[in-house]
């Protein structure tokens, strides 16, 4: 609580020790005039503290999740693909969207989790809200329009459960203002990290960003696709911690040269130098690249036994998030991390389902040493 005055931290004790407490009985307490206490409450709103009208106060340990939400369609072919005429495909149809899936993944693990997007008014969206909201997961700031309907991401997956061709529709999220941080800054502003993925609009990635020296939280960010990848500014300071992936790093470096590509591990090194706290390059399979303030290693992934390899990236992401919020050091938790990614692609489901931090335990033989 160093970002507090002597005031504002006497109004907050007394909001925590009655938090029915009036504006004017808190000014009669610390003898001050009642138009000081409403401005000391204001910033405490805005600094996260407290969570607006009734002075609820935020819980200890929260995370919001805010970006993609999308209707994902994956489709298995049962043959090598034969282009420009039909293949025969298993499909399968799930909810998705990067921020969504890690949403979903920390919420089976018990984290207290808030959600926010922006769907059609359409079943689709309403059946996505319902599903997450149904697993525990606050979605009460999911913005629904007219204007667009519901993403839709279609995988077509080879005959090794390779992604052979991904097309998707994510306009939607080009409505997601900048404006639609003011709606709901007190409930961001409480937070303990924010976590969102560039599907957002640059605009709002970086009004984000710029908001953000003067709240508490702290802000992970997920590049999502190289060309997403570029909405970042070039100036990173201000995310906590970067995942992305060695092709995202090296279009955010603006290195688009094959023979001058960087290494996974002098990537995320340069990509901490260019501003973000601490950063994860992953490779898939061949393992992923942690660089901290203690400097960078390359780490191995843990062996997996393949069936489908979407929403690996999430739970990536969201099994490091799960330790960093139980106060692990980031390359530790990654670690965790990529033991979710493997068991995540030994389902069909973009989200495990059978995902709980029970399960997640007892898969923690299989991390290497």
């Amino acid at each position: 609580m160093d970002d507090l005055g002597a005031q504002e931290q006497a109004v907050l004790e007394l909001i925590a020790a009655n938090p029915f407490a009036g504006q004017q009985d808190i000014a009669t307490a610390l003898g001050l005039a009642r138009s000081t206490v409403a401005a000391h409450i204001v910033q405490l709103v805005n600094k996260g503290y407290i969570l607006g009208r009734g002075y609820v106060l935020p819980a200890s340990k929260r995370m919001i999740c805010i970006g993609g939400a999308v209707l994902d369609r994956k489709y298995h072919a049962k043959k090598e693909l034969i282009f420009e005429t039909s293949n025969p495909v298993d499909g399968y149809r799930s909810f998705g969207g990067v921020a969504r899936n890690v949403a979903e993944n920390l919420v089976r693990l018990g984290v207290d989790i808030s959600f926010v997007s922006i769907v059609g008014d359409d079943e689709t969206g309403r059946s996505l809200v319902r599903h997450l909201r149904d697993l525990g997961a606050d979605v009460s700031q999911v913005i629904t329009t007219t204007e667009r309907p519901t993403a839709e991401y279609a995988a077509i997956l080879d005959p090794k459960n390779d992604l052979a061709l991904g097309i998707a529709d994510m306009e939607i999220f080009d409505l997601f203002s900048p404006s639609y941080l003011d709606r709901f800054w007190p409930h961001l502003a409480a937070a303990t990290w924010v976590f969102i993925d560039c599907n957002l609009p640059a605009a709002t990635i970086e009004s984000l960003l710029a908001r953000k020296q003067g709240a508490r939280f702290k802000l992970a960010v997920d590049t999502v696709s190289s060309p997403k990848s570029a909405k970042l500014p070039k100036d990173l300071s201000g995310i906590d911690l970067l995942f992305t992936n060695h092709d995202e790093a090296n279009t955010i470096l603006g290195i688009t040269e094959p023979e001058k590509r960087l290494k996974p591990k002098d990537a995320a090194a340069a990509l901490r130098a260019a501003g973000a706290g601490e950063v994860i390059v992953t490779m898939g399979a061949h393992g992923y690249a942690v660089a901290t303030e203690e400097g960078v290693v390359t780490m191995r992934s843990v062996p997996a036994r393949p069936v489908d390899i979407t929403g690996a990236g999430d739970a990536m992401i969201a099994g490091t998030m799960y330790r960093v919020l139980s106060g692990e050091p980031t390359q530790n938790a990654a670690r965790t991390g990529a033991l979710l990614a493997t068991l995540t692609t030994e389902s069909e489901s973009s989200v495990h389902p059978d995902l709980s931090a029970r399960f997640l335990s007892a898969g923690m033989y299989r991390i290497p040493a």
